[in-house]
């Protein structure tokens, strides 16, 4: 039996965007509260993505979102990682600019902890992502379209993408 370089690489960029989800689920959390919500989308839903990325381009004039779209175009699947940016009750605190959580829970402000949070996920992922040598690239813009388009519901009010590349070049370099 041959199994070819396309079959490896096809079969190991799925089991690294899992991992990429497991690291980012274990990652430290604020008072140990998880908020964090994880998905990979391939397909049809990755092309809905990157549809969505050219129509906010065309609409803002922020033509980095048209740039990044293409990246994703490239890249077999890309994994999601978002955030219900809940007050968790951290005191004192006051990153938010308001007083306390319950202040910034009424003003719609948004838990700079609950963020920080995210932050340290996404940091988690690609360091996974890293270990196995796979191309990646952080990308907010892909998030934007991920909330847009409904993926997370309507909990999750900041997310970020990251695009996974087996290949000899990255194609989210040099862009």
């Amino acid at each position: 039996m041959i199994t070819t370089s396309q079959e490896i690489e096809e079969r190991a960029v799925k089991q690294i965007a899992d991992m990429m989800c497991v690291a980012a689920r274990t990652a430290p959390k604020a008072r140990g509260v998880d908020n964090l919500e994880t998905a990979i989308v391939n397909g049809k839903v990755k092309d809905q993505l990157a549809e969505e990325m050219r129509r906010i381009a065309q609409e803002s004039g922020m033509q980095f979102f048209e740039r990044d779209a293409n990246c994703i175009d490239k890249a077999p699947l890309v994994v999601l990682l978002g955030q219900k940016v809940k007050p968790i009750g951290v005191k004192p605190c006051g990153f938010c600019g308001y007083a306390d959580c319950g202040e910034c829970a009424q003003g719609s402000g948004s838990c700079a902890i609950s963020t920080g949070d995210l932050g340290i996920a996404i940091g988690s992922a690609v360091n996974a992502a890293a270990l196995y040598h796979a191309d990646n690239r952080v990308m907010f813009s892909i998030g934007k379209a991920a909330i847009n388009i409904g993926i997370f519901g309507d909990e999750v009010k900041i997310a970020y993408g990251i695009p996974l590349s087996i290949t000899g070049k990255s194609p989210f370099f040099d862009r």
